[in-house]
């Protein structure tokens, strides 16, 4: 079984596998941070201070945004498995494409479902984004009302969606 499946190329039937996106924007972020508090330690620590400073920076900013994508992808699986319950039909779950953004592209009849956000803990932010209309909020509150939120989203992709296109 494949894990990942290649951007672009929907399957057949989703699998129930959300693939890891990681978002080389935030971790030039990181990088850039890391690197901009690590050159304070140059004057009093010297180049080795430095380049110990900046490694424990970038390995833990690494980290913090490994941990906010592994959240997201959480989220948008935990809201596909919901609709898919509920009678929504998903063909497919695909990664962006350009790594650039850590988004999630949820294939229906209907349209394409882009789920994503920013992926950098503490600041974890989701947003799911229909037909150019798009809500964003806190991760940690979307996790605390995982059922509601997914409820809701039903509602306007699915049921009101399929309604407005065939009117």
């Amino acid at each position: 079984m494949q894990l990942e499946q290649p951007s672009g190329e929907p399957s057949a039937a989703w699998s129930g596998t959300v693939p890891s996106a990681v978002d080389a924007r935030v971790l030039g972020l990181v990088v850039v941070t890391a690197g901009l508090a690590a050159s304070i330690n140059v004057p009093y620590g010297g180049l080795p201070m430095a380049a110990v400073a900046f490694a424990l920076l970038a390995s833990g900013g690494g980290a913090l945004h490994l941990l906010g994508e592994r959240k997201l992808r959480r989220l948008t699986d935990e809201l596909v498995e919901r609709w898919v319950a509920a009678g929504g039909e998903i063909d497919g779950v695909t990664r962006s494409s350009t790594g650039m953004e850590t988004a999630w592209h949820v294939h229906t009849p209907d349209g394409e479902i882009v789920i994503g956000g920013v992926a950098l803990v503490p600041i974890t932010r989701l947003s799911v984004e229909w037909q150019g209309i798009g809500d964003t909020m806190d991760a940690n509150e979307a996790e605390a009302n995982i059922d509601r939120l997914a409820e809701s989203l039903y509602r306007e992709i699915f049921e009101l969606g399929s309604a407005t296109q065939q009117a």
